[in-house]
């Protein structure tokens, strides 16, 4: 059987497993008793065994196996949950991110058997075993055994029509081999249909299913309870279909055996004897022919109970099946489906264009057209944004585990806690964020926090806390990571600055606290004594402003010296179609995201003031520094001088300023467009977009600006 062709559906489900993984065993560590946690992790332990088997990946399979037969004994209760148990678990966890990786990369999942891990691994099933028990292969024995023998008769009491009889022994008669085989699927299987379907195909790959018990459309419809029954054709040994159909994640158990139509139960029966026997076999009140409803109630037949008989009519209202509302999709064929709205929007943009020429505007009904194609592509644009949202817990899942790990490694204390996990954004988005996010909690966890001494002489609880918070602000998503740790030490960021040299003693002096701490997320810039395998290499904050910036967010930092430090991201909800308002600076149109934008303001020149040789306006009793656009795009303003100014009131976090501008165009939905690897970034710029009437209009990026 090809299972290549299931090897993406096999990473994914890996992925989460894994993240399940880790959860639960953080959880099992704070709560070893928990039998709910404990049966958790044996069932994704099982289904990555069986995953890993199904899709031939030997080594991961037999360090899962391993992993499972540790937990089979804890569920039992003869292995208690030690510290150096999870800490062993957690192992596995890293061996079996690194199958993933590799056959992710190379399709193979490497050389590496993890002898050591698997030897960890006995070494506590042995602990268990000096203390009495007996080994978890033995116990998992016997219980295979026993279902065996139970289930292993059941194709001889399948009722059988003629022509499948005539089929059965025309087979046998050349030579051929009819095997039944029942299939038990793993209890809690949450894709029975889909297991049952792999099960279909690895055996048609050996032989021809003639028969199967409940039918394949009731497979298909997971009208089944655990088990199914196969009759095949073939000319295989039945150890080797055995083996195929077993081979299938979270399948429990086959059992088969050479049909032997003697054995049947049902052969040699007329039809109608058939099914005569087959009713018998029922209940009693399923088999009873519905009698008319008389008038009073009548009495209950002996043996025959009225809430049995009621209970009964409730068993036979077919169940509705349950349906599966998620699909799996490739992400590039989201990004097809984005790249098609944004040119069906540019389009649109056209029409609108052309209906407010003189010609169209009075045609009422091109005009009603082009209203209408407006309102249909801005909900099939919202409809494909909500397509591409995930909510970030993807890549905030895995940071407890690493905080853990930390704790140990650092010796402090410290304790992650979360919220907004559910909060969404744009799936190329959260792809990026996670390296980021990871630098400033390690930033967090080695530099912020102190050693539980100085916690101590300060007042502070012996376990440091780290905070990530995420929430929705307009059209941004914030993203803050905080800590009540020591904070920033801006004299020593100072020292270290004029030390290499960034700046020089004059500079330093004067340059205010924020333009200081600013100065961290410079390349190779650190004010660590000492390199260590978690921080100092100064490569962190740097890494972090580079990949925010180019997401088209920002990062901000806010520090208080004993108290602790708040990193603050804000990214953009998408980075494919905004709504923007489009403005005109000279000659050229240029277009300011709304989800920047506070306000529009009339301001008359005697209302502008110099603060510091800047000029500022008084807005609503807040002082606004003003930027004049043409300045800053090297081009000559179309206003004259005494005319009131256009000014634009954009926002970034808490801080304001006023963007002037020549003319006002309007509010209009936009498409963004790369400027190309070819093109010298401009810090101000941040895309570009195509108008209705053809022209290109730069994209204002208003965070540079402030």
């Amino acid at each position: 059987m090809d299972v290549s062709q299931y090897l993406e559906i096999f990473l994914d489900e890996t992925k989460e497993h894994l993240q399940n993984l880790n959860t639960r065993i953080l959880e099992l560590e704070a709560d070893p008793e928990n039998m709910d946690t404990i049966n958790e992790i044996f069932r994704a332990a099982h289904s990555l065994k069986g995953m890993a088997g199904t899709m031939g990946f030997k080594r991961m399979q037999n360090l899962t196996h391993d992993m499972e037969n540790v937990f089979s004994e804890v569920r039992n209760g003869t292995i208690k949950v030690m510290p150096e148990m999870i800490d062993v678990l957690f192992q596995c966890l890293d061996a079996l991110e690194e199958y993933t990786d590799s056959i992710q990369f190379s399709a193979d999942e490497g050389s590496n058997d993890n002898e050591n891990l698997i030897r960890q691994l006995n070494d506590i099933l042995d602990g268990k075993d000096a203390e009495g028990g007996a080994p978890a292969q033995k116990k998992e024995a016997a219980p295979k055994e026993a279902a065996g023998a139970a289930e292993g008769d059941k194709w001889d009491n399948i009722a059988l029509n003629d022509s499948q009889i005539a089929v059965i022994q025309e087979a046998l008669s050349q030579g051929k081999k009819v095997y039944g085989l029942n299939v038990v699927v793993q209890e809690g299987c949450m894709l029975k249909a889909a297991r049952a379907f792999l099960v279909f195909k690895a055996v048609e790959e050996l032989g021809e299913i003639i028969l199967s018990e409940p039918g394949a459309q009731e497979v298909e419809e997971e009208k089944f309870d655990r088990d199914f029954t196969l009759f095949v054709l073939t000319e295989t040994e039945l150890d080797e279909i055995i083996k195929a159909a077993a081979a299938v994640s979270e399948i429990e158990g086959v059992t088969g055996a050479p049909i032997v139509l003697e054995n049947n139960k049902y052969f040699g029966k007329a039809a109608s004897e058939e099914k005569a026997e087959a009713a018998e076999q029922k209940p009693q009140e399923q088999t009873a022919a519905p009698a008319p409803v008389p008038a009073a109630p009548a009495p209950a037949p002996a043996g025959q109970k009225t809430p049995a008989a009621r209970t009964d009519s409730k068993k036979q209202a077919p169940a509705k099946p349950v349906v599966n509302r998620t699909v799996r999709v490739d992400i590039e064929k989201l990004d097809s489906l984005m790249n098609l709205v944004s040119e069906l929007i540019i389009a649109k943009n056209s029409l609108v264009s052309a209906s407010d020429k003189e010609q169209t505007k009075t045609n009422s009904a091109f005009n009603e057209q082009v209203e209408y194609l407006e309102s249909v592509t801005t909900n099939l644009h919202e409809s494909v944004m909500k397509v591409r949202m995930v909510p970030i817990e993807s890549v905030v899942n895995k940071f407890p585990r690493m905080i853990r790990d930390l704790s140990k490694k650092l010796g402090k204390k410290m304790e992650l806690y979360m919220t907004g996990e559910e909060t969404e954004l744009d799936r190329t988005v959260v792809d990026e964020i996670g390296d980021p996010l990871m630098h400033l909690l390690r930033n967090s966890a080695d530099h912020g926090l102190e050693s539980a001494e100085v916690r101590a002489q300060r007042g502070k609880p012996d376990v440091g806390s780290i905070f990530l918070d995420a929430y929705q602000d307009g059209n941004n998503v914030v993203i803050e990571v905080r800590d009540d740790g020591n904070g920033i030490d801006v004299e020593a960021v100072r020292a270290k600055a004029v030390e290499r040299g960034t700046v020089t003693p004059e500079q330093a002096a004067n340059m205010a606290d924020k333009e200081i701490i600013n100065l961290l997320f410079l390349p190779s810039f650190s004010t660590a004594k000492q390199v260590t395998d978690v921080s100092g290499r100064g490569v962190g904050l740097d890494v972090v402003k580079s990949k925010i910036e180019s997401l088209s967010g920002e990062v901000e930092v806010k520090s208080k010296l004993g108290e602790g430090s708040t990193w603050t991201i804000r990214l953009p909800l998408t980075l494919a179609i905004i709504q923007a308002l489009m403005v005109v600076v000279g000659d050229e149109k240029y277009a300011i995201s709304l989800g920047s934008i506070k306000g529009l303001e009339d301001i008359p020149t005697s209302d502008i003031k110099l603060v510091q040789n800047k000029e500022v306006i008084n807005l609503r009793g807040t002082v606004t520094p003003l930027i004049r656009l043409n300045e800053v795009l090297d081009c000559e303003s179309k206003r004259s001088k005494d005319e009131n100014l256009i000014v634009v009131i954009v926002k970034k976090g808490d801080k304001t300023a006023g963007l002037v501008i020549d003319e006002l165009i309007g509010q209009q939905e936009i498409v963004i467009k790369s400027l190309g690897k070819y093109i010298k970034q401009c810090k101000f710029i941040s895309g570009a977009t195509i108008l209705g009437d053809g022209e290109v209009a730069l994209i204002l990026d208003a965070n540079a600006l402030i």
